[in-house]
C-alpha cells in the first residue's frame, strides 16, 4: 500500500469493490466512496489535495532538473522579445502582456501604424495585478467584447482564480476606466454581445430556473442602458434540457439584427433572427455553424450533409455556404444558396475557422493537416477566392480577422520554426511579416516527418515526428505522444520553446497523433469516433504507439503520453486499456469518470460527444472504456503525473481526484497536482505556467530516459 493511503476509506473501498465484482461498474457509479471527493471546496477534500500536492512536490521539486527547467521556462514567457499578439480594432491593436512585473497582465493598446513598428508605442488601459491587489480578488483577465464601432466601450470578463464564469464590467477605453452606473454582470457563465451603444444582448444567470441542465443560461434579453436586467424583455427562452443560449449581433447595411443561436446539444444548434418584433427561425441544418454577413450575405458552414429542402440544392459536410439575408427575412424562405468553399478529398475547413473582415471572408484551412488561408470576396453576385500567400509545410493561426478593418493578423509555424506574425492587407494579396520571434532553441539537425499507420479497422491515420537527424531506431530514444481526439479539435504542427529546449535538443522525440475526433479531415473524421464509437479513437492511438515501437523509435519502457481535458481523457483510457505500452502519462484537467461526467459542471454539455450513461444501451459502451471503473488493484501502470485545477468550472476536479485516490488506494504509484487556481487552461499568472511546465518534464525525464 502507498504511503499516500487513508485508511478510513478503506473499508467502503472494499464494499466498493466487491459491488464492481458482483454488479459490475454501475454498481461503482451509486456506491463511489470517493463522492466526498466530488465537494470542490470541501475542507476535507482540499486536505487531501494539499497532501498530495506536497508529496509530489518534494517528488519533483528536489530533481537537479527541477530548478533549470524552472527558470528557462520563466525566461521564455517573461522574454521581452516575444510577439505582442493583437486584436485590430479600427486603427488600434490591442494587446494583453503579462511579464515578470506584471503576472496578471495589461490590457494595453497601440495605433496601428505604432504597431507595425520593432517598439510600440504602448498605452496601458487596464492594470489586472492593480486591480486584483486594490479589489483583493485573484482577478484573471478572460478577455473583453467592444462594441463593434470601435467608439471606446468594451465589456471587460474577468474571473475569480480563472474559472469559466465571469464578471462582466463595462469600461470606457478612452477614459481607462469602469463607466460609473455602467453595465455589469455578476459571476455567471454568461454571453454577452453589443447590439448598439446603448443596448446589451444578454444570456446570463438570472436565478432559478435560468439555467440549463449543463450550467449556462437559457434566457436571452435585450438590455437598455439605465434600466434593470430583471425589467429587460426576453427574446429567447431555450428548453433546460438545451445546452445553452447565445446571442450574436449581424448587419443588414449598418443596421444591427439580433440573430439567437439556441445550443440543443454541443453540435446542434437552431438558429433565429429577432426582426421586425417577430422571431423567424433560419432553416439550415441543426449541425451547422452560422458566423454573420458580408456585402448582405449570411456566412455558414455545414457540419453534415444537406439536402435543402424544396430545392434541388444538396451541398456536403463541411462546404461553407452563404445566401442574402434580407431576401430571406422578408420572404420568410430561403433564396438560392451560394457556395464559397467545398472541401477536397484532403483540404477542409479547420473547424469553425470562417472570420469575416471588412473587405473579404478569410477561410482557414487544412491540406493534409498542414495549413492554408483563403480570402474570399463576393463581387457582382459571385464569390471568387484566392489563396493568401503564407507558407506551407506548417500550422496556420488566425489571431485577428475584424469587421471594423481591412488588415487581418496570422501566425505561422511549425515545430523547428518559430513564430511569424503576418499581416494581410486590404487585396488579400499583400502580405507583410509583421514580427518574428527569435529562435529559443538549437533546432538544427531536427527533422520533421509526416507517417501514416493503419488503425484496427484500416483506416490510416497520420501523425508528426519530430526528433534529431540520424536517430538510431534501436528502440531507446525518450519519446512524448501527445493526442487529443474529439470535438473536431484539430491538432497541428506547432513551435514550442519549452519542448524544443528542455525535450528535443536533449535528445527527446516528439509525436503529434491526428486521430479520429478531431478535425483534422472535416466533420466525417470528428463523427467517426462519436458515441458508440469512441474507442477508433483509441484504438487510432494505439496504432500509432505501436507504430513507433514497431519502427524501433522507442520501445514501451521510453514512451510517454500526454493529453488534457477530452485529451485527459484519451491518455486516461490508455492507461488502464493498453498500460504496457507506455512508462509515463501526463493526464491533465481530464474526464475520468465517465459514468457522471454528465452530471459535473458543464458535463451535461457533452453527451452529444460521448453519450448518455443514464440510457442503459449508452451506459454500457461508456463503461467499457471509463478509466475511473476499470482501473483494477491488479493493473500493472506506469507511474502517472495527474494534474487538475480547484477552479476549474469546465471540467471537474473531482475527475482526477476520484481517479488518483483510488489508484492510490490500490496500491498504485503516481504522482498527483492540483493548481489551486487557474481554472481549465491552469494558467493564472506566469509562476504558474513555470511550475507545471518544470514539473511536467522532470517526471517526463524520470520515467522516459
Amino acid at each position: 500500500m502507498s504511503i499516500r493511503s487513508y485508511s478510513t476509506i478503506v473499508n467502503s473501498l472494499v464494499v466498493a469493490c466487491l459491488a464492481f465484482i458482483l454488479w459490475g461498474p454501475a454498481a461503482m457509479a451509486e456506491d463511489d466512496p470517493y463522492l466526498w471527493l466530488e465537494e470542490v471546496e470541501g475542507e476535507k477534500a482540499l486536505d487531501w489535495v494539499r497532501a498530495q500536492n506536497a508529496l509530489t512536490l518534494g517528488v519533483l521539486e528536489k530533481d537537479a532538473n527541477y530548478q533549470v527547467f524552472h527558470d528557462l521556462t520563466m525566461e521564455f514567457v517573461t522574454a521581452k522579445d516575444r510577439i505582442p499578439y493583437a486584436e485590430l480594432n479600427g486603427k488600434w491593436a490591442y494587446n494583453f502582456w503579462r511579464d515578470e512585473t506584471h503576472k496578471r497582465g495589461l490590457w494595453r493598446r497601440a495605433k496601428l501604424k505604432s504597431y507595425r513598428t520593432d517598439n510600440p508605442e504602448w498605452e496601458t488601459l487596464l492594470d489586472v495585478d492593480a486591480l486584483a491587489e486594490a479589489e483583493d480578488e485573484r482577478w484573471v483577465y478572460k478577455g473583453e467584447e467592444c462594441h463593434a464601432s470601435g467608439g471606446g466601450l468594451c465589456m471587460m470578463q474577468l474571473s475569480r482564480g480563472g474559472k469559466d464564469a465571469s464578471v462582466y464590467r463595462e469600461f470606457n477605453v478612452r477614459k481607462k476606466a469602469f463607466v460609473e452606473g455602467g453595465f455589469k454582470l455578476e459571476e455567471a457563465k454568461s454571453d454577452v454581445t453589443w447590439f448598439d451603444k446603448n443596448t446589451l444582448l444578454v444570456a446570463t444567470d438570472l436565478g432559478e430556473g435560468s439555467l440549463t441542465d449543463s450550467g449556462y443560461p437559457r434566457i436571452v434579453k435585450r438590455w437598455a442602458r439605465g434600466t434593470p436586467l430583471e425589467d429587460a424583455p426576453i427574446l429567447f427562452e431555450a428548453d433546460k434540457t438545451d445546452v445553452g443560449a447565445g446571442t450574436i449581433t449581424v448587419y443588414l447595411g449598418r443596421k444591427p439584427v439580433a440573430m439567437i443561436q439556441n445550443a440543443v446539444t454541443f453540435f446542434e444548434a437552431d438558429f433565429y433572427f429577432d426582426y421586425g418584433g417577430e422571431l423567424i427561425k433560419l432553416p439550415i441544418p441543426q449541425k451547422a455553424t452560422v458566423y454573420g454577413t458580408f456585402k448582405g450575405q449570411l456566412v455558414l458552414s455545414l457540419e453534415e450533409d444537406w439536402a435543402v429542402e424544396g430545392s434541388e440544392q444538396s451541398f456536403p459536410a463541411g462546404s461553407v455556404l452563404s445566401f442574402p439575408l434580407k431576401r430571406f427575412l422578408k420572404d420568410k424562405k430561403l433564396p438560392e444558396i451560394a457556395t464559397v468553399f467545398a472541401p477536397t478529398s484532403t483540404t477542409f475547413l479547420n473547424s469553425g475557422e470562417v472570420h469575416i473582415a471588412s473587405n473579404a471572408v478569410y477561410l482557414q484551412l487544412l491540406d493534409n493537416v498542414s495549413g492554408l488561408v483563403k480570402a474570399v470576396t463576393y463581387r457582382r453576385g459571385q464569390w471568387q477566392a484566392e489563396d493568401v500567400p503564407l507558407p506551407d509545410n506548417g500550422g496556420i493561426e488566425t489571431i485577428s480577422v475584424s469587421g471594423s478593418s481591412s488588415n487581418a493578423l496570422f501566425l505561422y509555424e511549425n515545430p523547428v520554426t518559430p513564430d511569424s506574425l503576418y499581416m494581410v492587407g486590404r487585396s488579400g494579396k499583400k502580405v507583410d511579416v509583421l514580427k518574428s520571434l527569435p529562435a529559443r532553441f538549437d533546432a538544427s539537425g531536427l527533422v520533421v516527418h509526416q507517417h501514416e499507420v493503419e488503425s484496427k479497422d484500416g483506416v490510416k491515420v497520420p501523425y508528426f515526428v519530430v526528433h534529431k537527424e540520424g536517430l538510431a531506431h534501436d528502440g531507446k530514444a525518450p519519446t512524448l505522444l501527445y493526442g487529443y481526439g474529439g470535438f473536431q479539435i484539430s491538432m497541428t504542427p506547432r513551435y514550442s520553446s519549452v519542448l524544443g529546449k528542455l525535450w528535443l535538443e536533449r535528445g527527446g522525440v516528439y509525436v503529434l497523433a491526428n486521430i479520429r475526433g478531431g478535425g483534422e479531415f472535416g466533420p466525417n473524421w470528428h463523427q467517426a469516433a462519436l458515441n458508440e464509437n469512441r474507442q477508433k479513437a483509441y484504438d487510432d492511438f494505439y496504432a500509432i504507439a505501436e507504430d513507433l515501437i514497431d519502427h524501433g523509435i522507442t520501445s514501451p519502457k521510453h514512451l510517454g503520453i500526454q493529453g488534457g481535458s477530452n485529451g485527459g481523457l484519451l491518455v486516461g483510457v490508455a492507461l488502464t486499456q493498453r498500460p504496457e505500452l507506455f512508462n509515463a502519462v501526463v493526464c491533465q484537467v481530464p474526464l475520468l469518470d465517465m459514468l457522471r461526467y454528465h452530471k459535473l459542471l458543464a458535463g451535461a454539455s457533452w453527451v452529444a460527444e460521448y453519450g448518455d450513461p443514464d440510457i442503459p444501451e449508452e451506459r454500457e459502451w461508456i463503461a467499457a472504456y471509463s478509466p475511473y471503473q476499470n482501473v483494477k488493484k491488479n493493473g500493472d501502470y506506469p507511474k502517472t503525473l495527474f494534474y487538475t485545477s480547484t477552479k476549474d468550472d469546465r471540467v471537474h476536479p473531482g475527475h482526477a481526484r476520484k481517479m488518483a485516490a483510488k489508484m492510490i488506494d490500490q496500491g498504485h504509484d503516481l504522482l498527483y497536482f492540483e493548481h489551486i487556481e487557474g481554472g481549465h487552461s491552469a494558467n493564472a499568472n506566469l509562476k504558474q505556467i513555470a511550475e507545471r511546465i518544470a514539473q511536467q518534464y522532470v517526471y517526463l525525464w524520470q520515467q522516459l530516459k
